[in-house]
């Protein structure tokens, strides 16, 4: 399964890479040995702790290299010809009907979500739901409070 990103979202996968591999990972060691060094492992629950803080650290790095292996630089000249549609990277202004206000949207990558600058991402239920409509399109989107009526007043 494609991960698709922007050059930015991928550059920020491979800094949280770096840092957990040089900065994280280097210390789940030394908690590792500090822990050891104070003798029965058996009974030793900052060992445990340790143990457990590397486990954590060993699968995010895994888990993170399999997403930047996967991953598919998206470039907006390159996205569908059909500037009127939302699409991935589509800067969106919508009214909200349950909340009665108009919003901003800007459809990311999962590596770039912001909430409060408006960064959504477009595998979220509402990305998805908004993806393919043109200005003037009425969506529902089922939420986990509930559905919420969404109308595209502006696409960028």
């Amino acid at each position: 399964m494609k991960n698709y990103t922007t050059k930015i979202g991928l550059q920020n996968m491979l800094n949280d890479l770096d840092r957990l591999s040089k900065v994280d990972y280097k210390n789940a060691i030394i908690m590792l040995q500090e822990a050891r060094d104070k003798g029965d492992l058996s009974e030793n629950a900052e060992y445990e702790a340790a143990k457990e803080y590397h486990t954590n650290t060993m699968n995010k790095i895994s888990l993170l290299k399999e997403k930047i292996r996967t991953s598919e630089v998206i470039v907006s000249e390159k996205l569908s010809s059909e500037k009127n549609l939302v699409n991935m990277l589509s800067i969106i202004e919508v009214k909200n009907y349950k909340m009665n206000i108009i919003q901003t949207l800007m459809l990311v990558s999962d590596s770039e979500i912001d909430t409060k600058s408006g960064k959504i991402s477009f595998n979220s239920p509402i990305g998805m739901a908004l993806i393919g409509h043109k200005v003037g399109d009425i969506i529902d989107v089922l939420v986990p409070s509930g559905i919420m009526k969404l109308e595209v007043l502006n696409i960028k």
